[in-house]
């Protein structure tokens, strides 16, 4: 069973936190040591960036850490090298988050067969269209058995998400705005009832709340409304800060914590 279908088929009720950071940021051999270190400090699911010179959906936080990454020389054979030397450790779910551009410069169907040798499970291609998805994507990630994760905003129709839920597995992303990506203090009411509108449609698939999330007030709201949280730009900037993904998530979780 993929490792994503598996993580939802036996979390019961208990609420799932998923980290992202950006692969070579901030230096370019840290992938594999933060994986690692999240997978032992109890995050059920990854992220990994694939960093992209124009990534249209992320905030200043992430943008600077893929500059970063390219900085330092991070390309995408690079990451699946990463991957691939600590895949026999790796436990946990990982997907890769990219831009198209990246994945088909690359070549689609070598990316997935690169993402089954390097232990990865699933993928997110906020600029794949859906037509795109159904007609070229889909058919090779079944092949390989790569799940491609589709997001929804507030401004993503009803039509529009149950159409997403029938053609995808794994789990949808929910954003919690239609604004980049970036911390936020608190959810606001119109946040909320969008939450609640999602949790109303009993989609088949199960979903994951993203973007704002860096406190606990967020992170409650977040778990209390679907399946669990991602968090993304705090713990950048906190990787940033302190180059030790340990420290990072110390201060993390004591974030959280407050």
């Amino acid at each position: 069973m993929n490792k994503i279908n598996k993580l939802f088929a036996e979390r019961g009720d208990r609420k799932l936190l998923s980290l992202y950071f950006c692969a070579g940021c901030p230096e370019a051999d840290i992938t594999g040591d933060v994986i690692l270190t999240l997978q032992r400090r109890g995050i059920d699911m990854i992220e990994v960036g694939i960093p992209f010179s124009d990534p249209l959906a992320d905030g200043p936080v992430i943008q600077s850490a893929g500059t970063v990454a390219l900085k330092n020389g991070m390309t995408l054979d690079k990451l699946f090298g990463q991957l691939e030397a600590v895949k026999d450790e790796v436990t946990i779910p990982l997907v890769l988050m990219g831009y198209l551009n990246v994945i088909m410069h690359h070549g689609i169907e070598q990316f997935f067969s690169r993402c089954v040798e390097c232990g990865v499970s699933g993928c997110i291609i906020p600029d794949l269209p859906f037509k795109d998805y159904l007609e070229v994507v889909k058919p090779l990630a079944d092949r390989y058995d790569i799940r491609v994760i589709m997001m929804i905003t507030p401004e993503t129709s009803e039509e529009r998400i149950r159409f997403i839920d029938e053609h995808t597995d794994g789990f949808i992303y929910m954003v919690s705005s239609a604004a980049t990506t970036g911390a936020q203090q608190s959810f606001d009411d119109a946040k909320v009832a969008y939450f609640e509108r999602i949790n109303a449609m009993n989609l088949h698939n199960p979903r994951m709340i993203g973007f704002g999330i860096s406190n606990r007030q967020t992170l409650d709201s977040a778990q209390r409304n679907a399946a669990g949280a991602i968090i993304g730009s705090k713990f950048v900037t906190l990787l940033s800060e302190t180059r030790d993904a340990d420290k990072a998530m110390d201060r993390l979780y004591d974030s959280l914590s407050r």
